[in-house]
């Protein structure tokens, strides 16, 4: 779980960084907002495909070990 967060806190910070709303993030990887507010907090509840999308929407990579 402090995986989740990690990747969380990295996603946030890089689309404030870009300086795009979670709203604007969520329409560019069309899921919806609670989706990236979960997302961005490291909540379980999001899959794996929408984590991806989002941190590569915001210029990052996930990669599993």
């Amino acid at each position: 779980m402090d995986e989740l967060r990690r990747i969380g806190t990295a996603v946030r910070t890089a689309r404030k960084e870009a300086g795009i709303t979670q709203k604007q993030l969520a329409e560019l990887i069309e899921l919806g907002e609670r989706t990236v507010r979960d997302i961005e907090r490291g909540a379980q509840s999001p899959s794996i495909g929408a984590v991806v999308r989002a941190a590569n929407a915001v210029g990052l990579s996930v990669r599993a070990e």
